[in-house]
């Protein structure tokens, strides 16, 4: 993605998203009709039918792989948590990215457990967004230049691009994303975090309805609710998701933060998230109103709510799985085993 280092203006991401690739419908089909002959009732392994088959749609081969997961962890720092609207103080971003490397976070067991490359982009740390609750964010080449930055981290090779992220108080940013896309009151979209208690969180919901109203006036485009209300990792997730798409490389989104950053590309260009699928639902409140609002359905509800594509590893699993049965499993012929409304 070298071409992706001269992208400093939303114009050029609008391009790129204009020309975004379809899925192979002939690999899926192919892949539905392995899925009829396996030795199964039709549609008996639930959902592990349907990945299969998306898997093999968008890396357009058959069998469908989970050989080289890969997984990116954006970090990025807030000028909204000078506010307090994390229980945590905003060094805590940097201590993290030094656990990710050390090996010691969540992530790094379910990386280890997938045999996942795990991948920490760091994002100027030691120069927060502005407080957008007072101003936006970013300005709209460093906004570009994040996104851009988040396209690089897709290489060549991958089966399956795990994504999340690291930062302090980008849960009230993604509320501010979700509030600035879709409307509402904050209370609707603004959740605990990293656990804090209702009066601060009254505060936090606030101050996103204090910068929603700011920059109402150009919340009709996506790219600049982004920049106004959103954060750097947040737009590297977007440009990754872009660029994953333009590779045909499916994806799995981590949380609430990570699925408002997809939420961004989505409200960009219909259709540009279909090669995405959602790890989990988020114990954020927000989380499951959004997926009603992208029209996604969450693999699994396990009440989770760290971040750093903790959820998206661990579908990992469940995608490793389904190819397994996809691909190991006798036919009805190959076993010797009657068929749907054969005589046996």
């Amino acid at each position: 993605m070298k071409a992706a280092k001269t992208i400093v203006s939303f114009d050029e991401i609008r391009a790129l998203a204009k020309a975004l690739p379809a899925a192979d419908d002939v690999a899926a089909e192919v892949a539905r009709d392995r899925q009829a002959q396996l030795t199964k009732p039709a549609g008996s392994l639930g959902r592990l039918e349907e990945v299969a088959v998306w898997l093999a749609a968008w890396q357009g081969r058959n069998p469908p792989s989970v050989e080289r997961p890969y997984a990116a962890v954006f970090a990025g720092n807030h000028g909204i948590a000078e506010k307090g609207v994390s229980a945590y103080p905003a060094a805590v971003t940097a201590q993290m990215v030094r656990n990710f490397i050390d090996g010691g976070a969540a992530v790094n067991q379910l990386c280890s457990l997938a045999n996942a490359d795990l991948r920490v982009y760091e994002m100027a740390l030691n120069e927060p967004t502005a407080d957008f609750s007072e101003a936006a964010a970013m300005d709209e080449e460093n906004c570009a230049k994040a996104m851009a930055y988040g396209m690089m981290a897709v290489e060549s090779g991958i089966d399956v691009l795990a994504l999340g992220e690291m930062g302090i108080a980008n849960t009230t940013a993604a509320a501010a994303l979700c509030c600035g896309l879709y409307g509402g009151p904050a209370a609707d979209w603004v959740g605990p975090g990293t656990g804090i208690d209702a009066e601060r969180m009254a505060e936090k919901a606030r101050l996103v309805d204090q910068a929603v109203a700011l920059h109402r006036d150009a919340l009709g485009d996506p790219l600049e609710v982004m920049r106004r209300l959103g954060g750097r990792e947040l737009a590297a997730i977007a440009g990754a998701i872009l660029a994953a798409r333009m590779a045909r490389t499916p994806v799995l989104l981590d949380g609430y933060a990570c699925t408002a950053a997809a939420a961004v590309i989505h409200a960009l260009v219909p259709g540009a998230i279909d090669h995405c699928m959602v790890s989990h639902v988020s114990a954020e409140p927000g989380h499951k109103r959004l997926l009603q609002r992208i029209g996604k359905e969450a693999l699994v509800d396990l009440g989770m709510r760290l971040g750093e594509a903790s959820g998206a590893m661990l579908a990992v699993l469940l995608l490793k799985a389904a190819v397994a049965c996809h691909s190991g499993m006798a036919t009805f012929a190959e076993a010797g085993v009657s068929g749907p409304g054969e005589d046996g």
